[in-house]
């Protein structure tokens, strides 16, 4: 059983700087789904599994979200209303 593990993780090391993959999110969400896959029935692989697909959604839908408020930022118009003037404090009496 561990030399299967051990074949495993040494073939998913080798294979990690091969993919080209753009997974942002995919890292914390699988955290988060093998604990909870783990806890829920010692089913991590597929927790892992879940978690990575949600946190990949949840991160582009955040980098659209993003993308539309920058885009919204740019197009605004430039205000043209002139700044107020700044008026010097009354001067108080002394006594």
């Amino acid at each position: 059983m561990k030399s299967i593990l051990l074949i495993g993780a040494v073939a998913v090391a080798l294979a990690t700087p091969l993919a080209n993959a753009h997974a942002k999110g995919c890292l914390t969400g699988a955290a988060v789904g093998a604990v909870g896959g783990h806890v829920a029935g010692h089913h991590a692989v597929l927790g892992a599994a879940a978690g990575c697909a949600v946190g990949h959604h949840v991160s582009k839908k955040k980098e659209a979200q993003h993308q539309a408020q920058s885009n919204t930022a740019q197009n605004a118009p430039a205000s043209t209303t002139p700044a107020p003037a700044q008026t010097a404090p009354a001067a108080t009496p002394s006594r």
